[in-house]
């Protein structure tokens, strides 16, 4: 019997971290040929993640350049894939989450009539918008998909809303559960030791208010509001207290944060981390202020307090177990509900024990053993 052929495609590095274990379980699993495309949509945050899983792909698209619109990166993602879904032919492409790269990888694969696994499938905030351009990504992978690992019942029940008939969703957990119980048994990157040690850290001297923004929705005035709050907190516990913030280097974030940010002692502006230095750092946190939808994940795994810098949310599951708290953009509401966190043991205690809903590690081992079953 000839091996069932996987092609697994993904650009972004919270794809490829997501996607590892899957990749890792299918190389080690004889009924599988595995082959692995990268679009490089993010190069060198990809790169890192390539490097410690040790996964080393069969093509590397390459398509990252400097301020490309959505539209070019759409167009280059099917004139470049649709040739090496030509050249391998697989019986499988399997996607993971919400980028670009997966809306088009999918209606590639599409047209040329191979079935798709998507992972991470039915996460919805019912707004087109919000986030953007994610919402509408994710919504076009599941028009076109064969097969959805659904991370969550709270998942599965939206795609079964839409129609999709539920013999082919598997609720599996989310694979950042199987990643995060490989990255946090390795050692702390020394710099990282260095770093917590100079701020306090690791003595505990000092609480770390761990922040990523970076989302497109939050460019402009958002992002700006953001800095004002994180500047305000910084200022209102500056004996207690240490802000780090890795800021992506997409002008739109850098600019206004490094202007308004850089200069207040007690706020460390980093550049974007490997992600076994973020993983590190998160487990060090005392609560993160975030607007990234991987670190709402690593965040409710983790057991750390987290304030969603956003207005909606597709990982309502962490709000539900009370790990994570919508905030929004305002300046006020952000400082006054990270003051609450801070300040009032009871509520972070209630949000550091909440339990973690997206499985138990095991998710990958779940998805190669379905497919193998198709």
């Amino acid at each position: 019997m000839n091996p069932i052929r996987v092609m697994t495609v993904f650009g972004t590095r919270p794809e490829a971290i997501k996607l590892a274990p899957v990749i890792q379980q299918l190389e080690k699993n004889p009924h599988f040929k595995s082959i692995v495309v990268v679009t490089a949509q993010h190069r060198e945050m990809l790169d890192q993640v390539l490097d410690l899983f040790k996964i080393k792909p069969d093509r590397d698209l390459n398509l990252m350049r400097d301020n490309q619109s959505l539209a070019s990166l759409t167009a280059s993602i099917f004139t470049h894939l649709d040739p090496v879904l030509e050249e391998f032919d697989p019986d499988w492409l399997l996607i993971q989450g919400d980028t670009t790269t997966v809306m088009a990888a999918a209606l590639t694969a599409y047209y040329r009539h191979i079935k798709v696994g998507h992972v991470e499938a039915g996460l919805r905030t019912w707004d087109k918008w919000q986030p953007f351009p994610e919402e509408i990504n994710r919504r076009v992978a599941g028009v076109i998909a064969d097969l959805h690992f659904a991370p969550t019942q709270w998942a599965r029940g939206n795609l079964l809303r839409e129609g999709i008939d539920d013999h082919i969703i598997k609720v599996t957990g989310n694979t950042i559960i199987d990643a995060l119980s490989q990255i946090t048994t390795l050692p702390m990157p020394k710099e990282i030791e260095v770093l917590l040690q100079e701020k306090n850290i690791l003595s505990k001297e000092k609480r770390m208010i761990f922040v990523t923004a970076h989302r497109r929705e939050n460019f402009g005035d958002p992002i700006k509001s953001i800095c004002e709050a994180l500047k305000s907190l910084a200022e209102k516990y500056a004996d207690s207290v240490e802000i780090f913030y890795p800021v992506h280097l997409n002008p739109n974030i850098f600019n206004p944060v490094h202007a308004l940010l850089e200069s207040i002692p007690n706020i460390t502006l980093l550049p974007p981390l490997e992600y076994i230095s973020l993983v590190h750092m998160l487990k060090h946190a005392h609560m993160i202020l975030t607007d990234s939808g991987g670190i709402q994940e690593e965040a409710t795994g983790l057991g750390i307090p987290c304030l969603v810098l956003r207005d909606v949310t597709e990982r309502p599951e962490g709000i539900d177990a009370g790990v994570l708290k919508l905030v929004g953009t305002d300046a006020g509401k952000i400082v006054s509900e990270t003051a609450l966190v801070l300040n009032d043991a009871s509520v972070y205690q209630t949000m550091s024990n909440a339990a973690n809903p997206y499985g138990d590690g095991k998710a990958a081992i779940e998805i190669v053993n379905t497919l193998l079953k198709e």
